[in-house]
């Protein structure tokens, strides 16, 4: 019989890097001489089926991986199929050789032509935008991916029915007790044999998580709280527990590209993240007996005020339905990061978010929840509150990441909360300054475009913007 050769020398020393071996090590726990993996490791020696066996074995190598001839040079070819590059590369096997042999050189090539076509797109909608003569005020349709998933989870009520009932049960099932992660970690060894470790700083200085499938093993930075290790960890275990319930939630959204899927489905395991750890109909009727109060909520799960904040907006279940809140998160410069579950509260199409928001003043006040009610131009009432929140861990002189989130609800919805108690006067709000037609604002930051500006030689309003 005819042996079937593989030369796979590059994913075979990946495998022992990954591992952290010499070739000393693995060639004796292969049965060959380190000479002999040398030459492998080199493409100068083949793989045979005896070796493969044993690789599989000992290492619990993907098998179909090491046979595999190029499968990952399906994104070059894309790469290279773009008329700029085109006739740069002769042939498939140019391509074949530079993925086994440099996956992670490969893997950023494909990640800069994304960049680029993005960023070419992008650039396309903004000249169009300028050629329309400001005949529209806001950038429309799908932009970068981040942008597609963010409009069209925005535009939709933050709750996932499958992933919802998936997590409940998941959770009854599992028992765990006052321990939830580490039931979860028992789960991951047990029934996929994946070890989760944290790693020092100077390990993993610039990635919070990284799963090595070689190894079997997650490892998480050290630089997370308790809090996002724990959802770190549900993550993982949603994602192999909840595969289908995702894909079935991900393939309802209405989304363009590869790239917005593949966005949308950390997002969708983040919020499967959130709903293993605070489960539906335990969690609400926690929120009602506590009166919403946010601090209450995060001690009696162990979750982060961003956790708790994020889940009171997803208690949207048909027949069991909390208050609809919506959330927002900003970072010191007023760049909006996320929204979820705005129906209702004006969504800024040109320009900032209204300076006279509370979100903005918890960077002067750490740690503390601004509560406060606030009035639209047309009537609607809203209560607001606002915190910031702490990103990873810094080192020393390193400065720290922080962010801000406002949650809230109607006015009218908000009778049953603890923090309806001793509300302050309203603040009169508007949508964004390029489109607010309060007068004498001392926060406006912008001129209106829907009014001509009013200032001349002999008076001068509150505000460099005022208009008549």
């Amino acid at each position: 019989m005819v042996e079937h050769k593989i030369f796979a020398g590059p994913k075979v020393r990946r495998i022992r890097n990954g591992l952290g071996a010499t070739q000393t090590a693995m060639a004796e726990a292969l049965g060959i001489s380190p000479s002999y993996l040398n030459l492998i490791e080199r493409n100068q020696r083949p793989l045979t089926v005896q070796l493969l066996l044993k690789l599989a074995s000992v290492y619990k190598v993907d098998l179909e991986e090491l046979q595999s001839d190029g499968a990952g040079a399906a994104p070059l070819r894309e790469v290279f199929s773009d008329p700029l590059l085109a006739g740069e590369i002769p042939g498939d096997q140019e391509l074949v050789e530079l993925a086994q042999a440099a996956p992670n050189a490969a893997s950023g090539v494909v990640k800069l032509y994304r960049a680029y076509r993005e960023q070419t797109k992008r650039l396309s909608e903004l000249a169009e935008l300028l050629a329309r003569e400001g005949h529209q005020t806001a950038l429309a349709g799908a932009r970068l991916p981040m942008d597609e998933v963010r409009d069209v989870l925005e535009a939709q009520t933050f709750h996932f029915p499958a992933i919802e009932a998936a997590a409940e049960g998941f959770h009854a099932s599992l028992d765990a007790g006052d321990d939830l992660e580490g039931a979860l970690k028992g789960w991951l060894r047990k029934q996929h044999g994946i070890v989760v470790r944290a790693l020092p700083v100077h390990v993993m200085p610039n990635l919070r998580r990284r799963y090595d499938r070689h190894s079997m093993r997650l490892f998480l930075s050290e630089r997370l709280s308790p809090f996002d290790h724990l959802r770190e960890v549900a993550m993982e275990v949603c994602l192999l527990a909840f595969a289908d319930d995702i894909r079935l939630e991900l393939d309802a959204l209405p989304l363009t590209s590869s790239e917005a899927k593949r966005i949308a489905r950390f997002e969708l395991a983040r919020y499967a993240a959130h709903a293993l750890m605070m489960p539906y109909g335990v969690f609400l009727a926690a929120a009602q007996r506590a009166r919403y109060d946010i601090d209450v909520l995060r001690s009696r799960f162990r979750v982060s005020f961003e956790q708790a904040a994020a889940r009171l907006v997803s208690l949207q279940r048909s027949g069991s339905v909390g208050i609809s809140f919506f959330m927002m998160e900003i970072d010191h410069a007023g760049n909006i990061i996320r929204r979820a579950g705005g129906q209702g509260f004006p969504k800024s199409g040109f320009g900032g978010q209204c300076p006279r928001l509370n979100i903005h003043a918890t960077f002067a006040q750490p740690g503390q929840i601004l509560v406060e009610p606030v009035v639209m131009p047309d009537g609607a009432a809203f209560l607001t509150l606002s915190r910031t929140l702490e990103g990873p861990q810094g080192a020393f002189q390193e400065r720290l990441r922080r962010t801000a989130v406002l949650l809230g609800c109607d006015l009218a919805l908000a009778g049953d909360m603890v923090y309806r108690e001793s509300l302050p006067k309203s603040v009169e709000i508007g949508p964004a300054c390029r489109l607010c037609e309060r007068q004498g604002c001392l926060s406006r930051a912008e001129a209106p475009v829907t009014r001509p500006l009013g200032l001349d030689e002999m008076t001068a309003g509150l505000s460099a913007f005022d208009f008549q």
